[in-house]
């Protein structure tokens, strides 16, 4: 169905009356020579700019930016390698996989867990850095199989838990479920339980480092007994005098 077969004869007309002012604008002399021909007298009226309306601009603007910045909805389609070809927020991450030959591991082992960095989060790495590892393909394979855990990790199991797991590299991915967002290394996930065929993508605004954050929290200074906390007592002085020598 058409947008013109959805208006009534009534929208019709509003929809036409409202555009009238724009037709009538669009139709007035735009310089003082057009004006004066049109008007026998020159024009020296000139649109004005307020404070409002830029302020106006800007959070258009602003809104704009924040639109284009946030990733997509990621939606699983078929499995975890051709769910995330098929958004444009994890173009990076896909080619880093395809050249460390890893696509096709995420592509057909079950039962995995990959937490994804979006392209904004491979574009926040120091400057330089992701051509180096583009370059180290070893490196950078690495890098990605940090990502990889070879076990089912929904967002329910992260929650309330925090301490390492083990990653496909042979280190370990601390996660952290204590609070809000939940938490994959030093980055924040914040999309999770993007359930493929074959398993689960967490989606992170950071790619993760492995030893970025302390596997473990520092366990907290032992409160004092009151034994210790108390003063020592100085010792009583002898009732009895020292004897003179001799």
């Amino acid at each position: 169905m058409t947008f013109t077969r959805l208006l009534t004869t009534a929208a019709a007309a509003s929809l036409l009356a409202g555009l009238a002012p724009l037709a009538a604008q669009a139709q007035t002399p735009k310089t003082e020579a057009a004006a004066a021909a049109a008007t026998g007298k020159a024009s020296t009226d000139a649109p004005a700019t307020t404070a409002v309306q830029g302020t106006a601009k800007a959070v258009s603007q602003a809104a704009v930016n924040a639109q284009a910045a946030a990733p997509a909805k990621l939606v699983a389609s078929g499995d975890m390698a051709s769910t995330l070809r098929q958004s444009a927020d994890f173009t990076t991450f896909v080619k880093a996989l395809d050249a460390t030959n890893l696509a096709s591991l995420i592509q057909t082992r079950p039962n995995m867990t990959v937490f994804a960095p979006t392209n904004a989060a491979f574009a926040a790495l120091p400057p330089g850095k992701l051509d180096a590892l583009m370059a180290d393909k070893q490196g950078l394979q690495k890098l990605l199989l940090h990502h990889i855990i070879n076990a089912p990790m929904p967002a329910s199991k992260i929650k309330g838990s925090r301490g390492p797991i083990p990653s496909g590299a042979g280190d370990a991915v601390v996660i952290d479920g204590s609070g809000e967002p939940l938490k994959a290394d030093n980055a924040n996930i914040i999309q999770s339980d993007v359930v493929a065929s074959n398993g689960t993508i967490h989606v992170v605004d950071q790619v993760l480092i492995a030893g970025s954050v302390p596997a473990t929290l520092p366990e907290p200074a032992a409160e004092p007994t009151p034994e210790a906390a108390a003063p020592a007592t100085p010792p009583k002085p002898s009732a009895k005098p020292p004897a003179k020598k001799k």
